[in-house]
């Protein structure tokens, strides 16, 4: 396993942050990581794919095999590559630094779209600037500032359009300005801004179904009720103007106790599935590759960040739920080890199939992406 980073790394990474760019050279892969900890079932193998990608977040596939990343804390963008398709990543280029938490990243017709908290902005053609890359032209600006909740996932919709989601500015409030606690989207032109769905506190993590094109999404429960409720939610959303609970219902059956007195749950949109409380539940796919077994075709991967206030933690995994004509039949364990007794050396972020049918795990603790495989 070769990626990729030695110790005189800082000092390279110092220098090049003065120049502007910053591109890491091919070196071995920190073999520290107790990958050995991680338990998947039979067949399934974990390994790391690229070291030294500090605060790997959210994650999106160029058309020429680009892994691009996204951060939250470290304000970088990187660009991955594996060159010589060994799977296993050969250079890291930062593409980016200094943003406004660019968490979200998305890829279209050859450009970059990477979301700061308050606009979106794209790199034209970066596949071939990488090494170079070009400086970025806002998309989307005016978006609000909030850092709570201000980090965004953002993904192109079967039409072309950007979905584009703004977190609730706090734990618990209702706020009259209606962009908040929803899911917009804008057209490939960045124009024409429409809310699509309402009542989504925190979703940091959307897909579309691949035979029916409906989106899917999570949703991060409100703190401070408890340490089992309110889940974290898995949502449906088969068309615009559909509202999902927040703030006034939790889990699609608890109203409120602060500020949803006289609402009803009845009036909302329910969970398809209830996810465990607080896991943190963030990126999500729908499978769609050929590597793994059949039972996992067109089911969705998710990735649980890991409670961080919960008393005894949970989360700090990859789940699976299994879903037949928009309902939910499963919610299980895939991936799990990162968390050891009460203290968490790795928290899943992300997830991201790559053409052969593997999947790619980022973790924004141990700043590493790891590919997740099977073989009979």
């Amino acid at each position: 396993m070769k990626l990729k980073y030695a110790c005189w790394m800082s000092s390279l990474m110092l220098a090049a942050s003065l120049s502007g760019w910053a591109e890491s050279p091919a070196l071995e892969a920190d073999e520290k990581l107790p990958l050995d900890k991680i338990e998947v079932p039979p067949g399934f193998r974990i390994e790391v794919f690229a070291s030294e990608v500090p605060n790997a977040r959210s994650l999106t596939l160029g058309e020429r095999g680009t892994i691009f990343v996204g951060t939250r804390t470290n304000g970088s963008v990187y660009g991955v590559v594996d060159e010589d398709g060994d799977h296993s990543a050969d250079r890291v280029h930062t593409l980016a630094r200094g943003l406004f938490m660019p968490n979200g990243v998305a890829f279209r017709q050859g450009d970059l779209y990477v979301a700061e908290v308050n606009r979106v902005l794209v790199y034209r053609d970066i596949e071939s600037h990488l090494e170079n890359p070009p400086d970025p032209e806002v998309f989307v600006d005016g978006l609000p500032r909030d850092r709570h909740h201000g980090w965004k996932f953002i993904a192109f919709g079967p039409q072309g359009r950007l979905y584009i989601p703004i977190g609730a500015p706090c734990n618990i409030c209702h706020s009259e300005d209606e962009r908040y606690a929803a899911i917009s989207r804008v057209d490939p032109s960045g124009q024409n801004f429409e809310i699509f769905a309402h009542g989504v506190r925190n979703t940091v993590g959307f897909d579309f179904h691949p035979q029916t094109n409906v989106l899917w999404f999570t949703d991060n429960g409100r703190d401070l009720m408890g340490d089992d409720i309110p889940a974290d939610e898995l949502n449906r959303a088969p068309q615009e103007g559909m509202h999902f609970g927040y703030p006034w219902c939790h889990q699609g059956d608890t109203v409120d106790p602060d500020i949803g007195q006289g609402k009803s749950c009845g009036d909302y949109t329910p969970p398809v599935q209830n996810l465990g409380p607080h896991v943190a539940a963030l990126g999500m796919r729908f499978y769609t590759g050929d590597m793994f077994p059949a039972e996992y075709k067109n089911q969705i991967f998710i990735a649980e960040h890991g409670s961080w206030n919960r008393s005894v933690p949970i989360g700090y995994r990859i789940t699976v739920v299994k879903v037949e004509d928009g309902q939910a039949l499963s919610y299980e364990t895939l991936a799990s080890g990162w968390l050891q007794g009460r203290q968490a050396w790795g928290r899943p972020v992300d997830v991201q199939q790559l053409p052969d049918g593997s999947m790619l795990i980022s973790d924004d603790e141990a700043g590493v992406l790891y590919r997740l495989s099977y073989s009979k």
